[in-house]
């Protein structure tokens, strides 16, 4: 059994968690190392006392270790969890220094930094200047669902609620059911806001509230649709309002717009069930998809109706799992030719 060196870059945060979590579980990625400038030396069950049986003596590595270990090994698997702005010049940094060694790691970084085609239109939404614009064109930014096979050496995770959004949009977009605008409203968990308490996303603030946030400005709004547009070739409108909920992990999102022709329930669901036939982690069922029955898992369950000339789909993901470290988990799967469901079958707890 093939045994790759597996590194996680930004290794403190709540996506490197999950990836860690389901890397130990991998019957093929096996953990080199994960970085974190932050706390080198100190011990990964430390900070992820869930992870203590899986990783009891491992300790996060710095920057320099990290570039040591991907220069020697000749094939590696590299996770960048590292924060937006960050990312971009640190996967170059490491990049460079494996290349010139004759080593080639694959990487699937989870921010944004490599999810725009050009820096001057991921600089208009994050307001800086991109850390390494010449990678720009070795990366890819889709879900695996709607690309059949990357022709980039590295793949850009896109962001979970722009995970969620594609999953219930691209193939309406895609049959030509919905006229412009696309209608969006979203809930995410509390754990989508980072490891580190900020002022209105700190759980015990939303702890038994809910309220809206950046309604109809949210940053995933062009990565939305940059993507749907290379999956369908269709320049949709997203009118997207995301709320907090007051729970940990899941995202749970309504893609709402004007059917283009008379449509009932019954074949707006045929449609989602043919386009995701080959699509081993969408589930769609009649039934209104519940966090609860994806939550921890790689799954995305989707239902939709259609109702006097009007189409919703919703869709459930869990935002660290299918949003982030199960969707880049999925993609590395891909790259080294593995079949995309290894170690990412596992089901959802239930009763969370």
């Amino acid at each position: 059994m093939q045994a790759i060196p597996t590194v996680v870059l930004g290794g403190s945060g709540y996506v490197a968690g999950e990836l860690l979590r389901l890397i130990a579980a991998h019957p093929n990625f096996t953990l080199a190392a994960v970085m974190s400038e932050s706390q080198p030396g100190e011990s990964i069950a430390r900070a992820f006392p869930h992870l203590a049986s899986s990783y009891p003596q491992e300790r996060f590595k710095s920057q320099a270790e990290v570039a040591q270990l991907l220069a020697a090994a000749a094939d590696s698997a590299v996770f960048s969890a590292a924060p937006h702005g960050v990312s971009a010049a640190l996967i170059d940094t490491l990049l460079s220094g494996a290349q010139r060694a004759g080593a080639r790691p694959r990487v699937v970084d989870t921010s944004a930094d490599f999810r725009y085609a050009s820096a001057q239109a991921y600089g208009a939404v994050y307001a800086h200047t991109h850390g390494a614009p010449g990678r720009m064109r070795e990366f890819t930014c889709a879900l695996p669902e709607h690309l059949g096979e990357a022709t980039t050496p590295h793949i850009a995770h896109p962001g979970c609620f722009a995970t969620a959004i594609l999953l219930a949009a691209v193939p309406l977009l895609a049959a030509g059911l919905v006229t412009q605008p696309l209608f969006v409203s979203g809930v995410t968990g509390s754990t989508g806001s980072g490891r580190k308490p900020v002022e209105g996303t700190h759980h015990p603030l939303r702890h038994g509230d809910l309220y809206s946030y950046s309604a109809l400005k949210h940053r995933h709004v062009p990565e939305v649709a940059a993507c749907a547009r290379a999956a369908t070739g269709v320049a949709a409108q997203f009118a997207f309002v995301p709320h907090s909920g007051p729970f940990a992990r899941g995202i749970h999102v309504t893609v709402q717009a004007a059917a283009s022709r008379r449509l009932d329930t019954a074949q707006v669901l045929a449609t989602l069930r043919h386009f995701y036939a080959h699509a081993p982690f969408v589930r769609v069922t009649a039934e209104a998809p519940r966090i609860k029955d994806v939550v921890a898992s790689n799954y995305a369950q989707l239902s939709a109706i259609a109702e006097d000339g009007t189409v919703a789909v919703l869709c459930a993901i869990d935002n660290l799992t299918k949003g982030a470290a199960g969707g880049a988990l999925q993609w590395m799967n891909r790259l080294f030719g593995l079949p995309e469901t290894t170690g990412l079958t596992a089901p959802a707890p239930g009763w969370t």
